[in-house]
């Protein structure tokens, strides 16, 4: 059925259609209706789109540890292309290159590893609607969420449930509509812009390539996530604030036209653009009452690179199993949800919060401190620079204390 009929909840829960609702099926709202499903609750999945995974919203890369704590396994249906290396380009075209024997991650086809997540959480017994906007949140007497209003195809319905999870984005409405304190200050937010381009030549297709530089790409950067043969996510994000000469796009454009050796001749498949949260966590809360947000919605997103799934996927696991424990002592009060806030902070909240300062020490360098570095790091020093460690870093620039006297103030610990 596309529409199924409101269950008596396995926790006897009968006041209510469903024991928990999640709103938006991305891979955290599908890996929390999954592992709910899994400890016996009667989920509820609404997604707004027509087709779960579209439009894309990254550029598709996903570590091995991220998919090792999902419990992923890899296939040939969703994983693009292996990656075992980074490369980081300075200004004046020096590069330093990181790279392993074993596989580091995969660059995925989204589209169909977001359905594949989705078909997991169903086959664990969560109900899927798709085409299914969420536009206000059902309250009891006392003010507290317990299900929310929806539009299917134009036909109004509602369902309720004790629990409701906003997993439904960065400007998550289930957030507003809560009461959630969801937004964070401009500066903590890049604009960014991608091309899907075929054609693309002379990039090592192992390898996730990021180019720095203040006339570049004026505090941000510039990616290319391989897909295989020649498919190439190329994207740019910029700090929203920033008073940019140019639009995002134009800096990208100049970018690709600079770049004949691999540009010459692709031509762009699919464009994705949106805001992206680089705060690394929300200042306030992301739970009450009978609420919860998880995914980007909480802003659960690395502040160095943008990249969110991995941390989206771990929290939604920590997310499913506190709301089952919550569902088993019929308590879905803030103190109780808070237990997933908590661990979540002292785990991947306190990794994003490092990422943070890495982010702030690189927005405040010159093309000419780029370049420092591009002749001075080591290739190992990359992959501790990606996971946030960046003692090393003090340690190189005791060669230059004027920009050593400039990062301390971020990356001392």
């Amino acid at each position: 059925m596309l529409i199924h009929n409101a269950k008596l909840s396995k926790l006897k829960m009968t006041d209510y259609d469903y024991d928990v609702i999640v709103v938006g099926a991305g891979p955290a709202g599908s890996m929390t209706a999954k592992t709910c499903a899994e400890k016996g609750l009667d989920v509820l999945v609404l997604e707004k789109d027509a087709e779960i995974g579209t439009p894309k919203r990254c550029a598709e890369g996903l570590s091995m540890r991220g998919f090792s704590r999902a419990g992923l396994k890899y296939s040939p249906k969703y994983c693009a292309q292996d990656i075992r290396g980074l490369v980081m380009w300075a200004p004046n075209g020096k590069s330093v290159k990181f790279a392993k024997d074993e596989t580091w991650g995969y660059v995925l086809e989204r589209k169909i590893f977001e359905k594949h997540l989705a078909k997991d959480a169903i086959k664990a017994g969560a109900d899927y609607m798709v085409r299914t906007t969420v536009y206000d949140l059902i309250k009891d007497q006392d003010g507290k969420p317990s299900g929310v209003k929806a539009r299917y195809l134009g036909d109004e319905r509602e369902f309720t449930a004790p629990l409701i999870v906003g997993a439904d984005g960065t400007e998550s409405k289930i957030g507003r509509m809560a009461g959630l304190k969801t937004v964070n200050k401009i500066s903590d937010y890049i604009s960014g812009f991608q091309y899907e381009m075929a054609g693309v030549e002379g990039l090592d297709q192992d390898k996730i390539h990021m180019w720095f530089g203040a006339d570049t790409v004026p505090k941000g950067y510039l990616w290319a996530f391989p897909k295989g043969d020649d498919l190439v996510n190329i994207g740019i994000g910029i700090i929203a604030t920033e008073n940019a000469k140019k639009s995002v796009r134009e800096y990208l454009d100049d970018f690709i036209a600079s770049h004949p050796q691999h540009f010459k001749n692709a031509s762009p498949v699919e464009i994705n653009a949106g805001g992206i949260p680089v705060c690394g966590k929300i200042d306030d809360t992301f739970v009450d009452d009978h609420i919860l947000l998880v995914g980007d919605s909480a802003h659960q997103v690395s502040p160095i690179h943008g990249g969110g799934m991995s941390t989206n996927l771990y929290a939604a696991q920590i997310a499913g199993r506190v709301i089952a424990e919550a569902a088993n002592a019929n308590d879905f009060s803030k103190k109780k949800l808070l237990e997933y806030e908590n661990e979540w902070r002292q785990t991947d909240g306190k990794k994003m919060e490092k990422h943070l300062k890495v982010r702030l020490f690189v927005e405040g360098l010159s093309d000419d401190d780029f370049n420092w570095f591009a002749d001075n790091m080591k290739p190992e020093m990359v992959e501790d620079l990606q996971h946030g460690q960046t003692g090393f870093l003090l340690k190189m620039l005791i060669k230059k204390p004027a920009l050593l006297k400039y990062a301390v103030k971020y990356l001392k610990s």
